[in-house]
């Protein structure tokens, strides 16, 4: 399975930081329900049986909505809950053995901070790129800003498609046009929302007008 670089457009990372007011389930299908063209479950602090239990529940979701449902560093859970795709750091298993766990049809996103990380992860099988922390972010704290002239060149680098993180909000995704990337990710922006279904659709705008610049 190649990754559609349409599903990269408004990429939603979910973070339990902002569970409250609903579930993270009822987060994601209001997000869904905006307009998001992705979905990352990235859990850091649940039990294997929880983890495996909520992402067998939202992949369900996504699929419904026909969106990609990806699973953050967990291989064992992507697998075992079918997700459409699984994402990796650099500090986490390698892209080639990941392909060697989930076989050919699972996507492989990685993320990638320079030309010569983007290349490595393409020979070790990514399907899809995450480039960042592109603003400064409470998310990750210990991340170096990644320049937009390199974020160009890794864009002009690579031939699968490309998406942005890290503090990304509705005020600097315009600042995003011309570096040609296919989307953003959000974690905040969409999560700590008070609508998010609303914020989503107008996410959702700004990105389309970003990549279309």
């Amino acid at each position: 399975m190649k990754c559609d670089k349409k599903a990269m457009l408004l990429y939603a990372v979910t973070d339990r930081a902002w569970v409250g007011k609903q579930s993270l389930y009822e987060q994601v299908e209001s997000a869904l329900k905006g307009g998001v063209t992705c979905v990352q479950l990235r859990e850091k602090e649940l039990d294997e049986e929880s983890f495996l239990k909520e992402a067998m529940e939202i992949s369900a979701l996504c699929k419904q909505y026909g969106v990609p449902f990806f699973v953050n560093d967990n291989v064992e859970i992507a697998i075992k809950c079918h997700a459409d795709g699984i994402h990796v750091g650099q500090e986490d298993m390698e892209a080639a053995q990941v392909r060697q766990r989930v076989g050919d049809d699972m996507i492989i996103g990685v993320s990638v901070h320079s030309v010569k990380e983007a290349l490595e992860a393409i020979k070790n099988g990514a399907d899809c790129l995450g480039l960042g922390a592109v603003f400064s972010t409470s998310t990750k704290t210990d991340v170096d800003l990644l320049p937009r002239e390199i974020l160009r060149d890794i864009c002009a680098a690579v031939d699968i498609p490309v998406v942005a993180i890290g503090g990304i909000n509705k005020s600097n995704i315009s600042e995003l046009a011309g570096t040609g990337i296919d989307g953003v990710a959000l974690v905040s922006a969409i999560f700590a929302a008070d609508d998010i279904e609303s914020e989503c659709r107008e996410l959702r705008k700004l990105s389309e007008d970003m990549v279309n610049a």
